[in-house]
């Protein structure tokens, strides 16, 4: 089984790239014959800006720009998706958004037919989320972000793809106590991945 991890934090270094990193690590330990490849929007330089060659592609017909079928290649090689970023003004970052704007495009993520009506294209594609933020749940939950976060993303993005969302975790670092803990918890979660238990 192969997953590819989608991280978009602009340091190496930072707790988001040690977070991917863990999963990996979990996907792979115990199932050597798994593997991972990753997808570093920052490192990678990908432009997350939906450009006049999108729009045609999207309203016209036109070819999709090759850097939007490169990262559809790397997804069509994938037996799950896995998002790894921090948590920037209660969403994703902008880098990632982008990427879900360019690459999850009609006809190749969802169909738009003549009456309207939208048919999800990534039902064979299960998609882990894994966020992670400097608040605690409590406060996460108090405020409604908690809500308005599986609305917007998963529901609002993968859903209307028709993609499964197995995963859906959001590690809150005052919640775990250490950096040490929260690395534990995302490897935890690469253990499951290919098993679906969650």
């Amino acid at each position: 089984m192969h997953a590819l991890i989608v991280v978009s934090h602009p340091l190496t270094s930072s707790l988001t790239h040690r977070a991917a990193q863990a999963v990996a690590a979990g996907i792979t330990g115990e199932t050597p014959e798994n593997s991972v490849e990753f997808a570093d929007l920052a490192q990678e330089g990908f432009n997350p800006l939906f450009s006049a060659a999108d729009h045609a592609a999207f309203s016209e017909g036109a070819p999709l720009p090759v850097d939007v079928l490169a990262e559809q290649a790397r997804i069509a090689r994938a037996d799950a998706l896995v998002l790894v970023f921090p948590i920037y003004w209660w969403t994703m970052p902008g880098l990632l958004k982008g990427w879900i704007d360019r690459v999850f495009s009609n006809g190749w993520a969802y169909e738009e037919g003549a009456n309207g009506k939208v048919s999800g294209k990534l039902g064979h594609l299960p998609v882990h989320l894994l966020a992670l933020g400097g608040s605690d749940m409590k406060t996460f939950e108090k405020h409604g972000y908690a809500q308005a976060w599986n609305t917007q993303i998963a529901h609002g993005i993968f859903d209307y793809c028709g993609a499964p969302v197995r995963t859906n975790a959001t590690l809150m670092l005052p919640d775990f106590g250490t950096p040490e803990a929260l690395l534990r918890e995302a490897q935890k979660i690469g253990e499951r991945i290919f098993t679906h238990q969650q």
